[in-house]
């Protein structure tokens, strides 16, 4: 079932951007919406977030985990806008 489910998010955010029909700002925001649509089906069909009876240790190594990915994320972007203008 989660491999159906994550191949049709991952068609149907094809089929948004193939077929030009929202605006940039549009479809960004149906894009993240996919995407985290995709991150809940991928934690809770193969990552088995839900079925662990023991100490809740994997929520905050996902915590983190999301912690490391938008430092990432906003760094990439940080050196993106601003990084390649200056003379060193």
């Amino acid at each position: 079932m989660g491999l159906v489910v994550s191949i049709v998010l991952t068609l149907l955010a094809l089929w948004v951007v193939q077929a030009h029909a929202l605006s940039h700002a549009m479809l960004l925001a149906v894009i993240l919406v996919l995407a985290v649509l995709q991150i809940v089906v991928q934690l809770a069909f193969f990552m088995h977030f839900t079925e662990s009876a023991g100490p809740r240790y994997h929520v905050s190594a996902l915590a983190l985990g999301f912690v490391f990915t938008f430092c990432i994320v906003a760094g990439s972007i940080w050196i993106m806008t601003f990084g390649g203008t200056q003379p060193y």
